[in-house]
C-alpha cells in the first residue's frame, strides 16, 4: 500500500483511510467488526465527526486498545466557543483517547481565523496547548473558504470533496494545498454513491502523491475492495480512462454530491436521495429504488414550498427545487414506462 504524508502535520497515513460516517447506520457489532477488519489489513486513519450520531462510540470500542497505532481525525460543527469545548470532551470521552490527531472545524460558513469575534480558532489553539489536539484542520465544500483556508497558514489539513468528476478549480486546491504544506483529505471519492466503479476511483486519486482519500465504508464487501487494493493496486489503463471518461461526460454540471447541507427541509423532502435519484436509478440496481416506500418518497416532492431554504444552503449553488421537479418528472416516466433504463 502505498503512503502519504500529510503536509506539515509528519503524519504518514495509508493512503486508505476510513470514512466511518456511514457505519451509525448499522449495528454496533458490525460497526466493530469492519473498523478492526480494516486496522487488521493496514487502515491506519479514521476519520468520523461529533455529528456521526454514534461513530465516535463505535470507534472507540473498536480500537481504544490500538490507540497509538492509528490516527483519528473528528470534526465540531460548533459555532461558539462553549459547544466548541463541549463536542471536543465528548468526542474524547465517545473514543476513550485523551487526543484527537487531527481535529476539524465542519464546513463552516466561514473561515476562522483569530479575533474574528467567535473564539473559535483561539480554542482551537487552548485544546492545541493543553495536548487534546495535535493537528489543526477544517473540512468545507465551498471552493473560496477552502482556498481561503489555504492560503491562511492557520490549518494544518483540508479535507474537500474530490474524485475524477474534480474541476480544474478542484485540481489547482489540490496544488495550492502540496505548495503551502497543507494536508489534503479526499472525501466523497466515490461522489457520495454515484460512482460505482471503486477501482477506476482509486487509481485516479492514487496518481496524487499529497492525497489522502477517506473511503465511507458501511458494508464488508464494500471493504473488501479497497482491501483488495493494498497489495493489487488498480492501474489506470485505457480502459479506466475510458469509463471515467464516460461518467464525466454523463454526472459533470448540476448534480447533487448527497452532502447533506440543504437538509432539513421543512417539507419533510428527502432531498439527498430525491435531487440525484435519476442518476442513482442508471447506474446501481433499480429494483429497490423503484418500490413504494421510494415512491412514496419521491412523490413528497410535490409538497415542495419553493421557500429557498435548501437552495440557499447549498455549497454548490445548485436550484435545488428545479433539481428535484426534474427527478420526480423523470422517476414517474420511468414508473409508467415511458422511459426506458
Amino acid at each position: 500500500m502505498s503512503k502519504v504524508t500529510l503536509g506539515s502535520t509528519g503524519i504518514i497515513a495509508e493512503k486508505n483511510g476510513f470514512g466511518a460516517l456511514p457505519i451509525q447506520r448499522v449495528s454496533h457489532d458490525y460497526a466493530g467488526m469492519l473498523l478492526r477488519k480494516a486496522y487488521e489489513a493496514g487502515f491506519t486513519y479514521f476519520d468520523t465527526a461529533n455529528m456521526y450520531s454514534d461513530s465516535e462510540e463505535k470507534i472507540g470500542e473498536a480500537l481504544s486498545d490500538v490507540r497509538e497505532n492509528i490516527f483519528i481525525a473528528t470534526k465540531t460543527g460548533a459555532t461558539d466557543v462553549e459547544t466548541f469545548w463541549t463536542h471536543l470532551n465528548l468526542s474524547l470521552e465517545r473514543m476513550k483517547t485523551d487526543y484527537i490527531d487531527v481535529y476539524q472545524f465542519h464546513n463552516p460558513d466561514f473561515c476562522p481565523k483569530p479575533g474574528d469575534g467567535t473564539g473559535l480558532y483561539e480554542a482551537m489553539l487552548e485544546a492545541k496547548a493543553q495536548g487534546k489536539i495535535r493537528h489543526i484542520g477544517i473540512t468545507n465544500h465551498r471552493l473560496a473558504i477552502a482556498e481561503e483556508a489555504v492560503r491562511s497558514g492557520l490549518y494544518e489539513t483540508l479535507q474537500f470533496p474530490f474524485c475524477y468528476l474534480a474541476t480544474e478549480k478542484d485540481l489547482a486546491l489540490v496544488e495550492l494545498c502540496r505548495e503551502h504544506n497543507m494536508g489534503f483529505i479526499a472525501m466523497k471519492g466515490l461522489s457520495g454513491g454515484l460512482l460505482t466503479n471503486s477501482a477506476a476511483c482509486y487509481a485516479w486519486l492514487d496518481q496524487f502523491d499529497n492525497v489522502l482519500p477517506i473511503w465511507g465504508v458501511q458494508r464488508e464487501c464494500e471493504l473488501d475492495e479497497f482491501i483488495s487494493y493494498i497489495d493489487n493496486p488498480p492501474a489506470m489503463t485505457d480502459e479506466m480512462r475510458a469509463a471515467i471518461d464516460a461518467d464525466r461526460k454523463e454526472l459533470i454540471g448540476e448534480f447533487c454530491r448527497s452532502c447533506g447541507y440543504c437538509m432539513p427541509c421543512p417539507q419533510g423532502i428527502e432531498i439527498r436521495q430525491c435531487a440525484r435519484m435519476s442518476q442513482l436509478i442508471r447506474r446501481s440496481p433499480s429494483a429497490e429504488l423503484m418500490n413504494e416506500a421510494n415512491q412514496a418518497m419521491m412523490r413528497n416532492i410535490e409538497n415542495c414550498l419553493e421557500c429557498g431554504q435548501c437552495k440557499s444552503h447549498c455549497p454548490y449553488g445548485l436550484d435545488i427545487p428545479n433539481l428535484l421537479k426534474k427527478n420526480l418528472a423523470d422517476y414517474e416516466d420511468i414508473l409508467a414506462g415511458r422511459t426506458k433504463i
